[in-house]
């Protein structure tokens, strides 16, 4: 899934519990390359479309176990550890369709080391990306720069209900992230993502996942309208909370519709959707355009938790698990 542009703005004001901490073994290397059509642990050389299926079609629990044992490879190859690792896009946002992909975001930080060179180094790590797995995540470092700006990919990496990893020690960092949590860096990215999907509506054909990102965006830049917090990441509980009693039906169907579709499937324009769609955002522009901005973290108190886990990695992270 194609990743939001507002992730790398860390200047913007606009998804089972694994450890892995474990040292990666050749079980858990044949067992992740297996599930995910992998031939080696340090990425796909080309999906096998039984091992695909098998994954897709796995419980709740396998498919955990299977981001786990690539966390660990991820790990091993990459000389990182993974402070936090979830589910992002439909996964986490409930409305998932059969061959929909695992997208896995983490957080990691490296030896002390590696932040005194010289030379630039890279803060993202992309890990692999295939039709089953895409897995990539942010050093701490910039995790931090983009928390400090309200970056809202970052604060649904946060509020994922699916959590395959992480460290106790990122307490600190959720702590930090609720007070630099901002309505109107939030509700302004779900308006520019409900205002963007108009058009997707208004066509011959729509897409039901376009239906159902314009929905969600729409409802969850209400929700922060209305309570100035991080909108939740299930559909569902958005739909229970914002939207109108009489889309409610129409919403039901869409998810009914998703869970058996194909991520590409068409289907006829919905007419009460693009209505429902166009006038909830030119209602939202007012209220949006009111919220009234609150002053930045200082640096200071950034630097001291960024240092404390430089600190800590000195022995490793995961002694403290």
């Amino acid at each position: 899934m194609t990743r939001s542009s507002h992730e790398d703005n860390e200047d913007n004001d606009s998804y089972v519990d694994s450890p892995v901490d474990s040292p990666v073994s050749a079980a858990d290397a044949a067992n992740s390359a297996a599930l995910a059509g992998s031939a080696s642990p340090t990425g796909p050389t080309g999906p096998d479309a039984a091992a695909v299926a098998d994954l897709r079609a796995a419980d709740s629990a396998s498919a955990a176990r299977a981001v786990s044992h690539e966390l660990r490879c991820l790990e091993a190859a990459e000389g990182v550890r993974v402070l936090l690792a979830v589910e992002s896009g439909s996964r986490a946002w409930g409305f998932e369709s059969p061959d929909s992909d695992f997208d896995v975001r983490f957080v990691y930080v490296r030896p002390i080391e590696y932040y005194l060179r010289l030379q630039s180094t890279r803060d993202v790590l992309e890990w692999r990306l295939d039709e089953v797995l895409d897995v990539s995540g942010w050093d701490l470092d910039k995790a931090l720069r983009l928390m400090r700006g309200a970056n809202p990919s970052l604060f649904e990496w946060l509020a994922s209900p699916i959590v395959y990893a992480e460290d106790p020690a990122f307490a600190v960092v959720r702590e930090l992230a609720a007070e630099c949590f901002s309505p109107v860096a939030s509700a302004h990215h779900y308006l520019s993502m409900g205002r963007n999907h108009l058009a997707a509506l208004a066509g011959e054909t729509v897409r039901l996942k376009k239906c159902l990102y314009t929905m969600r965006a729409i409802l969850a830049a209400r929700w922060v309208v209305a309570e100035r917090a991080p909108a939740p990441m299930l559909l569902r509980d958005l739909v229970d909370a914002e939207l109108e009693e009489s889309m409610k039906g129409l919403a039901a169907e869409l998810l009914e519709a998703k869970a058996v579709a194909g991520e590409c499937d068409e289907y006829p324009r919905i007419p009460a959707l693009s209505t429902w769609a166009a006038s909830a955002v030119a209602e939202l522009e007012e209220d949006v355009a009111a919220l009234v901005p609150k002053p930045k973290m200082a640096w200071e108190r950034l630097n001291d938790v960024f240092l404390g886990f430089l600190d800590m990695d000195r022995t490793p992270v995961g002694d403290s698990r």
